[in-house]
């Protein structure tokens, strides 16, 4: 998977513009073996317009105006909490970025038309994208619904979702508790529907779920290697200032960074699950992704780290940068 000096690793980010995001942006862009090919904001986990000013704001800030940018007009079905998603609204007004102004213009570009033209680009080509998802699935199985071709076009997808071994996210506090089952992560509840079509679609999706994400949160340790690299570099001090934001919440982990770092190192997971996964559609548990015996395809699930100390340090290393 990883690309070499000659020939890097194309990429295509679709994420929500969670304060994870914007930091595993900056893992992209300092990873000297990815071609970051264009980002793509879904109205998730985040209010649209201040999203997607965040993100051109951010690739301003890391000196990567040239990353093609837009908002998806996907939807999906059960909508993330407000407090979850002025997250975004939180980053925007960190002070570090004060001097960067959003060029994106009114109505932004179509997310659903950059996807469709960059796997357009990829089966010309021949040079296939990795897809880094870490939202729902709807943005790419909307696109993929209408053109089923352009399926060739994907040559790995990486995805944070599901919870499989261990109990969902969904908070009773936040949403009605007759919808709030024990079993289901956001980014399939979010979209079930879609999130099923993506498991029939493609086949060996990297996928990164709450198993795996529930044991790298924002530590104490971590926190205090960014703080003391920010005096020098404009990357760590800006992760340092965003995962402020949300460090005291003790749900919040690096679901999204956890993908992320997979694209640069592989070796620093355990080996996959190969399993036959399905999501429920209907009734209390949907959004469950679960074992099923009637999948068409078979995925690989990562479900623990073989050196997460190892991961902390590649994130922090890879951030002691400035634009």
């Amino acid at each position: 998977m990883v690309g070499t000096a000659a020939r890097k690793l194309p990429v295509l980010f679709v994420h929500d513009a969670a304060i994870d995001d914007f930091i595993a942006t900056m893992l992209l862009v300092s990873m000297p073996h990815v071609d970051l090919k264009g980002i793509v904001i879904t109205d998730a986990d985040c209010v649209p317009q201040p999203g997607i000013d965040g993100a051109s704001r951010l690739n301003q800030f890391i000196g990567r105006p040239d990353i093609p940018l837009a908002l998806s007009e996907s939807k999906g079905w059960n909508p993330f909490p407000w407090p979850y998603r002025e997250d975004c609204i939180k980053f925007d007004e960190l002070k570090i970025r004060a001097p960067y102004r959003s060029t994106v213009p009114t109505p932004p570009p179509s997310g659903n038309k950059l996807i469709a033209a960059l796997l357009e680009q990829a089966v010309k080509t021949g040079n296939k994208l990795v897809v880094l998802l870490t939202t729902g699935f709807t943005p790419l199985t909307d696109v993929l619904r209408a053109r089923p071709e352009l399926t060739a076009g994907i040559g790995q997808l990486v995805w944070m979702g599901g919870a499989i071994n261990v109990p969902g996210n969904l908070d009773p506090s936040t949403i009605p508790k007759i919808v709030a089952n024990p079993h289901a992560e956001w980014n399939v509840f979010w979209d079930p529907f879609a999130a099923q079509d993506g498991l029939n679609m493609l086949s060996g999706i990297h996928d990164f779920p709450l198993d795996i994400t529930n044991t790298c949160p924002i530590s104490k340790d971590f926190m205090a290697k960014l703080k003391a690299q920010g005096s020098q570099f404009t990357f760590s001090q800006l992760a340092y200032d965003a995962y402020s934001l949300v460090s005291a919440e003790p749900f919040y982990d690096m679901w999204d960074v956890c993908a992320t770092v997979f694209l640069a190192r592989p070796d620093l997971y355990a080996p996959p699950q190969k399993m036959n996964l399905g999501v429920v559609q209907w009734g209390y548990e949907q959004g469950w992704l679960k074992s099923t015996k009637d999948a068409k395809n078979t995925q690989n699930a990562y479900l623990s780290f073989k050196n997460l100390n190892g991961f902390y340090d590649y994130v922090a290393s890879t951030l002691a940068r400035s634009a």
